[in-house]
């Protein structure tokens, strides 16, 4: 434990959790109004500062340590406002959280704080938080240099150079997962909800889902949906973003409200999302504004990143409650183009090895000279403090423990999209080949799965169950079958290229349970 991340605040002056009213008073300077009388604003940074960011379980080098000394320093020349939060809100899962940063970043404040929950007013005045972050933007501010030092030992964590509130947010759920794995559960980078339906057994069922999946693959699209489900069925929308899952499989929840990617946001497709992004109490980060004042979530001048903090009480499909009492359905979302099937059955050591794999394909949006090829990230979750093969080798245990608890793999790209060279498959006027997996497709699938309105059949390749039938899409077969789009000789190769990339990848866990790779033939 470091000595320079329990040292007090010190400041000019520290100001206790002001009211909302003020904190967007003093964030005017910074605010476009939009039409609907939300709060936009731009920033500097529009992403959160990965390649930037040092896990410090050790003593901090000399660089780390006179980083974290200026800091300090420089704060004690401040007026810093401090706000309370709580992260949770069960009895027996309940963080306080404090942030820390100078008055002239208040947007930040006003923005983050409303993601969680009231703390108790006598919160203020306790030298310690469970969580703490101190957030200085302007650190260096002449040289754009960032820099996110994280103290796990302490649960603090400085965030210098950097002015996008994804930031202060995932510092704190970041560190909300690790003491969640401390404490004998796992945090997981997954939206979640309850879907209410007749089975096809007639039986009115409820059952509890969270969904994981890398930016850009649809997890909160899905989360927020209401499957187009009425009267006694339906689905109460619980999280979008990060779920602690306790050894018995319930979950609970993290954040009163919700922080949505608004790139293509439109209100067919995502209803629910776009009517609480253009609610006037909505909060948006670098999203376009037309000169009338109205949003413009089609356009990208502003970046691809655009953000919004979107009420639960301006979601339909919401209630009381952030918790899932059990998880019985997981579901791995991709983005794949090839051979990978719309959805998977996958047995608790395969859904260990998705969990590991955290596989998706990279986009334009994201890096357009790597566009097509496998990405990787495990639990789907850039924020794992800590042994990679622990967190596996614990969602395994966790899977196992519960065998009642349904994985699957769920692809919402393209059938046959891609060849054996990656590149996209056009036709002769120009037009994407394959099958896209919309929307539609997808919801209808989820909602089929809560149903178990899917036949299975084991895929000889892979030793998990595909999908050959489901109710609800009477052409999924035709449509989505992969092995409609490849001669026999092409599908071939692309599962040996599939393989060997995922072999590559689960070859750097050692510590990994040999039966997770097993079980997808891959040891």
């Amino acid at each position: 434990m470091s000595e320079l991340f329990t040292r007090p605040i010190q400041a000019l002056e520290i100001i206790k959790n002001p009211s909302w009213e003020q904190l967007r008073e003093w964030a005017k300077v910074e605010e476009t109004t939009t039409a609907h009388g939300s709060a936009r604003y731009i920033t500097r940074i529009r992403s959160r500062s990965a390649k930037f960011t040092d896990i410090l379980f050790e003593e901090p080098t000399a660089e780390q340590a006179r980083w974290l000394r200026e800091a300090q320093a420089s704060l004690a020349t401040m007026r810093l406002i401090q706000l309370d939060r709580i992260l949770g809100d069960n009895p027996n899962y309940r963080l306080h959280c404090r942030l820390y940063l100078p008055l002239d970043a208040a947007r930040l404040a006003f923005m983050w704080g409303q993601s969680l929950f009231d703390a108790p007013p006598e919160f203020a005045a306790r030298d310690q938080a469970d969580l703490t972050t101190v957030m200085i933007p302007k650190w260096r501010d002449k040289f754009m240099e960032r820099r996110i030092l994280v103290d796990p030992t302490t649960f603090t964590t400085y965030a210098l150079g950097s002015d996008y509130m994804g930031e202060v947010k995932k510092s704190f759920l970041r560190m909300a997962m690790y003491w969640t794995k401390v404490h004998g559960g796992l945090g997981l980078h997954a939206g979640s909800k309850l879907i209410r339906v007749r089975n096809v057994g007639g039986e009115l069922v409820e059952r509890g889902a969270i969904f994981f999946g890398l930016s850009g693959t649809g997890k909160t699209t899905l989360t927020c949906h209401h499957h187009f489900l009425k009267g006694e069925e339906g689905v109460s929308i619980r999280q979008d973003d990060v779920v602690m899952m306790q050894p018995d499989a319930s979950c609970y929840g993290t954040e009163d409200n919700f922080f949505i990617k608004t790139e293509g946001l439109e209100p067919v497709g995502q209803p629910l999302l776009y009517k609480a992004a253009t609610s006037p109490k909505a909060m948006l980060e670098n999203v376009w504004v037309n000169p009338d004042g109205e949003t413009d979530f089609l356009n990208y001048t502003l970046g691809r990143n655009g953000r919004a903090i979107v009420f639960r009480s301006d979601m339909d499909y919401t209630d009381d409650s952030i918790d899932l009492p059990r998880a019985d359905i997981i579901v791995f979302i991709t983005r794949r183009e090839d051979i990978v099937p719309a959805v998977a059955r996958l047995t608790p050591e395969q859904g260990a090895a998705f969990f590991m794999l955290g596989e998706s394909i990279e986009t334009a949006a994201g890096d357009p000279a790597r566009e097509g090829q496998a990405v990787h990230s495990v639990g789907t979750n850039p924020f794992i403090i800590g042994s990679f093969d622990e967190e596996g080798n614990i969602f395994l245990k966790l899977l196992r423990h519960n065998p009642d608890v349904q994985v699957f793999l769920l692809n919402t790209g393209r059938i046959g999209g891609r060849g054996v060279d990656r590149k996209m498959r056009l036709t002769p006027d120009g037009k994407k080949q394959g099958a896209k997996i919309g929307v539609l497709d997808s919801t209808e699938i989820i909602k089929q799965i809560a149903r178990g309105g899917i036949r299975w059949e084991k895929d000889p390749d892979w030793g998990y169950e595909v999908a050959v039938s489901v109710d609800g899409i009477p052409d999924f077969r035709e449509r989505l079958d992969p092995r409609h789009y490849y001669t026999a000789k092409e599908y071939a190769e692309l599962t040996r290229l599939l393989r060997e990339d995922r072999r590559s990848w689960l070859k750097k866990f050692g510590e990994l349970d040999e039966v997770i790779p097993q079980s997808l033939g891959l040891a």
